[in-house]
């Protein structure tokens, strides 16, 4: 498997993922135009990917979906409860494109077998999913404001994650943000910190884990570095060796470089 993080944060997300000559792109959260602009970052095109997986209905996370879905014909997956939300935000998505994909399914899709379990977050019935292949394990989780003991059962031992590191706690809580605001992200069902996803982290690596992506870093309330120290601190402090466990930076506006799994 080979993967990219296209965009990630409030503004849009959207990560790509490929085997052989067979694609799968998880979530459209940005424009059908930014979205091509970042695939030609990785030489890659809209058009030639297989299927679009959901995670929720969050706008960062569907914005594009229905101008891709209706250009390109592309099949979507996602669960009911939120399908019925999708539908009231957009109605024009082809019905033949339309596919279930519910929690703690597992589905083979473009060749890739693919698990999907629930977070916690405050959208209708969000999920996020754990890809296998040759041996291979790839797993992505964000937009979940605590990782429970199922959720780490789905994704340790990894070869490569995708992990929320939303914000950091002291630059929320002195933010500009109302306080009601506040108390969501810092909720059960909002957004993991830094410290949180730094711990949940050390939880879950295993021997093979050599990459994590830190994603879904708030604009407001989090810097990329502050992420970077605050996670490898609290890794180091739990015995996880950095140099074999590479912690990569993720972009709003800008594609990571296709990676090998």
């Amino acid at each position: 498997m080979r993967m990219s993080v296209l965009a990630s944060g409030s503004t849009g997300n959207a990560t790509y993922i490929e085997h052989d000559q067979q694609s799968i792109l998880i979530d459209v959260g940005l424009s059908g135009k930014k979205l091509e602009g970042l695939m030609q970052q990785i030489n890659r095109k809209i058009q030639d990917v297989n299927a679009i997986l959901i995670t929720h209905e969050h706008v960062d996370h569907i914005k594009g979906l229905g101008v891709i879905a209706r250009k390109y014909h592309i099949p979507i997956y996602a669960n009911e409860q939120t399908w019925q939300q999708i539908e009231l935000k957009d109605q024009r998505i082809p019905n033949e494109l339309k596919y279930l994909f519910n929690p703690y399914e597992h589905q083979t899709i473009a060749n890739i077998d693919i698990e999907s379990y629930n977070v916690s977050h405050d959208a209708i019935d969000p999920q996020f999913y754990v890809f296998h292949k040759d041996g291979k394990k790839f797993s992505m989780i964000t937009d979940t404001g605590y990782v429970s003991d199922r959720m780490k059962g789905y994704i340790e031992r990894s070869d490569c994650y995708i992990f929320e590191s939303n914000h950091d706690v002291n630059m929320l809580r002195t933010s500009h943000y109302p306080w009601k605001t506040q108390q969501r992200i810092l909720s059960d069902l909002g957004h993991i910190s830094n410290i949180d996803a730094g711990h949940a982290i050390a939880d879950v690596i295993g021997e093979q884990t050599k990459r994590i992506y830190l994603s879904h870093l708030s604009q407001d309330n989090n810097m990329q570095q502050l992420a970077y120290d605050s996670v490898s601190e609290i890794l180091e402090q739990r015995d996880v060796d950095t140099n074999i466990v590479e912690l990569k930076h993720t972009y709003k506006d800008k594609s990571t470089m296709l990676y090998e799994i």
